[in-house]
């Protein structure tokens, strides 16, 4: 069902204090290293959404057993040996973290797994997966590497080196997935990316060895014949509370409070990016939580925001925070160029696209490359027309970035797909509410 929200009238100004829901790409890893134990891992406060569940339904299928008590969720794995069924189907939903990290835990499966996902997902090309799990041994079937795939592994994959250069944390892991199943070193050099794959590494006593360079990462990793169990505690997602800060940002005489979020230096270029624009953002009770940095966010309206030359230095570490970062650019005094973004294209939707697509309907001046994006600001802007959102491919980005837009710069907005948040953030629009109360 097409559910369509509507926003007729601009936010009011707030002081609040929320917490908004746990670290999607935390939770994600967290459930498929749980599965690699034979002992039982609990998480508290894991994020319940889509992308999550199809996670925890794809281990299910794999031999894991998984129970919920409360706010608590438990996994029992069978180690690193899955009890694969005949003609088995993994469903990855809308989720490209789980689909291609699935496929590095797959490598030594010795029977044929077909990997399915829903329209967004299935347009999406994996070849950046494919072609560096085919050097441990696995065998693939696709159209055109794209889902539906099929994967056969070997029984012992064997390592490989692997050179990382579009700065994916979901290539990196799926690879790291893959070396734990050889008898051997993998070496990987990878540009930077989020590095939650290697904390956990660490908190799970894996034998690893990094050295850090500007530019990449050098990852020594090889196979192991056991995973411990890990017990975590989710913090709040940044990605999440990205939509939140931007609308503090462009709302008139508000404050807000983000209650201990992920602030892992690998996630936080938007806010750095923010605050070389002008933007009004402090961390407080900061603290350290199985390596991962958590602390408090407060954030207010601001005026006086300006133009950047977005430094393609922060282009990993706000990856998918770029909507709402636009959002920004459109209300700042001059001109914003943001370049090196081709891969905003290869995430739900073609994002870069749907970015300057908004941004005109909103009557914002924008030239967009098939890479790069100049967004010509304006400190008085303000939408009087009635805007339509829809046909993005349910990307609950875009729909977020939307809702964003309409209640801080005006307008009649129809936004279609309203139940595309409950892929990552189901909360979002509960939250939402209790802030404009």
């Amino acid at each position: 069902m097409n559910r369509i929200f509507r926003i007729n009238e601009k936010i009011k100004p707030f002081k609040k204090k929320i917490f908004v829901e746990s670290d999607k790409s935390l939770s994600i890893r967290w459930i498929l290293f749980s599965s690699l134990s034979s002992k039982k891992s609990v998480a508290n406060n894991l994020l319940m959404s889509e992308d999550v569940l199809s996670a925890i339904d794809c281990i299910r299928k794999l031999g894991s057993k998984v129970k919920f008590k409360g706010n608590k969720c438990e996994i029992i794995g069978n180690g690193l040996k899955y009890k694969i069924k005949n003609n088995l189907i993994l469903n990855a939903g809308n989720s490209g973290t789980l689909g291609r990290l699935l496929l590095g835990l797959l490598v030594n499966s010795e029977k044929k797994i077909k990997l399915i996902g829903d329209k967004s997902l299935s347009k999406r090309d994996f070849s950046r997966i494919i072609n560096p799990l085919k050097k441990f041994g696995a065998k693939f079937s696709s159209n055109m590497n794209k889902l539906p795939i099929y994967i056969k592994g070997l029984k012992n994959p064997k390592p490989i080196y692997f050179l990382e250069k579009k700065g994916s944390a979901q290539c990196k892991t799926s690879v790291m997935f893959a070396a734990l199943k050889t008898k051997g070193l993998t070496i990987i050099k990878a540009k930077k990316s989020r590095n939650h794959t290697e904390l956990m590494i660490k908190n799970l006593k894996i034998p690893m060895s990094i050295k850090k360079t500007k530019k990449f990462d050098y990852i020594k990793i090889g196979g192991v014949k056991k995973v411990n169990s890990l017990n975590y505690m989710m913090p709040g997602d940044i990605s999440s509370s990205a939509f939140f800060l931007v609308l503090t940002i462009l709302s008139e005489n508000s404050e807000l409070t983000l209650r201990n979020i992920n602030i892992n230096p690998s996630r936080t270029g938007v806010i750095e990016i923010l605050k070389k624009m002008g933007a009004y953002i402090k961390i407080t009770n900061k603290k350290i939580y199985k390596g991962e940095k958590i602390g408090d966010i407060i954030v207010k309206s601001s005026k006086n925001l300006k133009s950047i030359n977005c430094p393609t230095k922060f282009n990993s570490s706000a990856i998918d925070e770029f909507l709402v970062i636009f959002l920004v650019a459109a209300k700042s005094k001059g001109v914003s160029y943001f370049k090196d973004l081709s891969e905003l294209n290869q995430k739900e939707s073609p994002r870069l696209n749907w970015g300057s697509k908004i941004l005109s309907l909103m009557g914002v001046k924008n030239i967009l490359t098939n890479n790069s994006i100049k967004i010509f600001g304006n400190p008085n802007l303000k939408v009087h027309k009635t805007i339509h959102i829809k046909g993005y491919l349910k990307d609950h980005r875009v729909f977020m970035m939307s809702v964003i837009a309409g209640l801080t710069f005006g307008g009649n907005w129809m936004i279609n797909d309203q139940d595309s948040i409950k892929t990552s953030f189901p909360s979002f629009l509960k939250i939402l509410r209790s802030i404009n109360k």
